[in-house]
């Protein structure tokens, strides 16, 4: 499919139907590790949607890789078992007009779920594909088929991909965007006169962040038994409930794959996500535990 890229096409082992999910969804596959013990990673879905016998990732062998697309890509054969996650959508598709579809490598996945979408939809849309080189582009033959919708854009031919088309917003358009963070980083540069709401990213690392609001000691408040919990300056929600034995799942432990999602009832959060919109930070219902912290001394959770 590409150079360093390998599909995996996951079934349900009776041949049972799979739960649904949504274009820009992901899954965790849970894999060995060479002490004995697992890991955790997140791939994002990019087969049919309709179909439920099955779930399609494609993986990148990385380089500095931690374990898990290592694994895949030497060790995992046909008819091997993997524990395999409820699909979860931290990029999901929202209405618009038009969408501008921009990917940087891997992070072609979730977007072609939602080109696909969009078809269905008659929405109007672009896609802007950019890779090292046309051989590590995944997917180029399945987007052959949409004709100048794609602009493909190697690096090694073409440079930096060509974002000024982003300097004035589209009217009812959307823009969705995944890939590394250099690419992130200068898609959000790109789009400083459109609206929040109408710019959304995936992340596949955790960008740096700011200092937090509050570096004291908080309280954090369980609404469902009242049990309070102190978190400590150099300790995360996350860390301080699991040492009271309140357990929340948890995987990536860097605020990118949504897992440890919990509800706030009182109390205002210290955001510090990969994945909330302005206007999802503001409404201060919910928060990811893993990274985010509070500003206020106590914080209440629904738990």
């Amino acid at each position: 499919m590409a150079d360093g890229v390998v599909k995996l096409r996951l079934e349900e082992p009776t041949g049972g139907r799979l739960p649904h999910w949504t274009p820009g969804a992901h899954i965790d596959l849970v894999m060995p590790t060479a002490d004995g013990g697992s890991q955790v990673r997140q791939y994002s879905l990019c087969g049919d949607r309709w179909d439920a016998s099955a779930y399609e990732v494609a993986v990148l062998r990385e380089p500095n890789s931690q374990g898990g697309s290592q694994f895949i890509h030497e060790n995992l054969a046909v008819g091997d078992m993997l524990s395999v996650g409820t699909p979860r959508n931290n990029f999901g598709l929202a209405q618009a007009s038009r969408y501008e579809f921009i990917a940087g490598g891997i992070g072609i996945t979730p977007i072609m779920t939602m080109i696909a979408a969009a078809e269905k939809l008659g929405i109007d849309w672009h896609l802007l594909y950019g890779g090292r080189s046309r051989r590590s582009m995944a997917f180029l033959a399945e987007l052959a088929r949409y004709g100048d919708r794609v602009t493909v854009w190697p690096q090694d031919e073409s440079g930096h991909l060509p974002l000024d088309f982003l300097d004035k917003p589209t009217e009812g358009a959307k823009v969705y965007c995944c890939g590394p963070e250099p690419l992130l980083a200068a898609v959000e540069s790109a789009t400083t006169n459109w609206p929040g709401w109408a710019v959304r990213f995936e992340r596949f690392v955790a960008p740096s962040q700011p200092p937090p609001v509050r570096t004291e000691p908080f309280t954090i408040e369980l609404s469902h038994s009242g049990r309070t919990v102190t978190v400590g300056t150099e300790q995360t929600v996350l860390e301080a409930l699991d040492a009271a034995g309140v357990p929340v799942l948890s995987s990536c432990n860097e605020g990118v794959c949504g897992t440890c999602e919990v509800g706030v009832v009182g109390g205002v959060p210290d955001h510090r996500d990969s994945l909330l919109s302005d206007a999802e930070r503001a409404k201060g219902d919910r928060m990811f535990v893993c990274v985010s912290r509070s500003i206020t001394e106590r914080l209440v959770l629904d738990l």
